[in-house]
């Protein structure tokens, strides 16, 4: 006798009724979690920071999709159009959210989560997803140096006058010409590297996602563009804000960008900057991923563009 065939679910429609069963793990819980950490994060990511068999963390994400646990941002169907094997991008859902918050005690707000993740455009995801690969990247690096600690931003010391704040690490810098820029990386981590004498040192890590849809420079720094930008981390350091005020003895400033072109331009601008200019490294997507490890690519022990592709 052979066994019936399993139907195929769908892939942006959830239907429990057709999956059994279904009791919450403590796996399920750690996918969870990753899954928040990120806001929106590939499967193969999720497998590889799980770990275990890929085919039963697969079934699992299955469940967890069809049950409300997590969802399936639907401005990535246009992906399986393309032709060839693409790997699903997940997004936290309501009741994924409620279960991390009785859980772990994750302070996420109650809100409908799927409806928020519908509103989400192609442009965003792709923009999120250049974060939460690269991270996945450090992250999976990090695990295997025992002297080099990964901190998320909700594990680090909250800004001064901003605790409980739905976006703690937003500060604003006064550029030259009266202007008043605000600042909000797309990721806030902090690396802490265990020297053998037993001292501990702190880094902190601004993760900037370059798309390359806004200009280098522009003659006037009100409207948005990458020098913008620069001269805002650069104003920080100068300025003392990262100790005042976020509670960083140093600091260093990520930025990935898609092209190698687009890289060596930034890079160029970095250079003209007066002050700060050592705090950037900044790389593009390939360089990143082509190099033997992630985590040497960003530590600060050399000036920016020395390690940089």
């Amino acid at each position: 006798m052979t066994d019936k065939p399993q139907t195929r679910l769908p892939r942006f429609k959830r239907d429990p009724d057709s999956t059994g069963a279904f009791q919450v793990t403590q796996r399920d819980i750690e996918i969870l979690r990753h899954v928040a950490e990120h806001r929106f994060i590939r499967s193969e990511c999720i497998i590889k920071l799980v770990g275990g068999s890929k085919q039963q963390l697969v079934r699992r994400l299955n469940l967890l999709y069809h049950h409300g646990y997590l969802d399936r941002p639907g401005c990535q169907l246009d992906y399986y159009h393309e032709g060839g094997s693409k790997s699903l991008v997940y997004g936290l859902a309501s009741r994924g959210a409620g279960r991390l918050r009785r859980d772990l005690d994750m302070p996420f707000e109650r809100m409908d989560w799927t409806t928020r993740n519908k509103g989400v455009g192609r442009l965003f995801l792709e923009h999120t997803l250049m974060v939460s690969d690269f991270m996945t990247a450090l992250e999976l690096d990090c695990r295997q140096r025992p002297d080099v600690r990964l901190l998320f931003a909700h594990e680090l010391p909250q800004p001064k006058g901003r605790e409980n704040h739905r976006e703690p690490f937003r500060w604003t810098v006064d550029l030259p010409g009266k202007r008043r820029v605000g600042v909000v990386p797309d990721k806030v981590f902090a690396l802490e590297l265990a020297h053998p004498e037993g001292r501990i040192e702190r880094t902190h890590y601004f993760l900037e996602a370059d798309r390359g849809t806004m200009p280098i420079e522009r003659h006037d720094l009100r409207q948005s563009c990458v020098l913008r930008k620069l001269k805002s981390y650069e104003g920080t350091y100068a300025t003392g804000i990262h100790r005042t005020r976020l509670g960083a003895e140093r600091f260093r400033v990520l930025i990935v960008t898609p092209q190698t072109t687009r890289a060596q331009n930034i890079r160029e601008a970095v250079a003209g900057l007066e002050k700060g200019r050592r705090l950037f490294c900044v790389f593009s997507d390939d360089g990143w991923r082509a190099c033997d490890g992630v985590l040497d690519l960003v530590t600060p022990h050399s000036p920016a563009g020395v390690n940089s592709r």
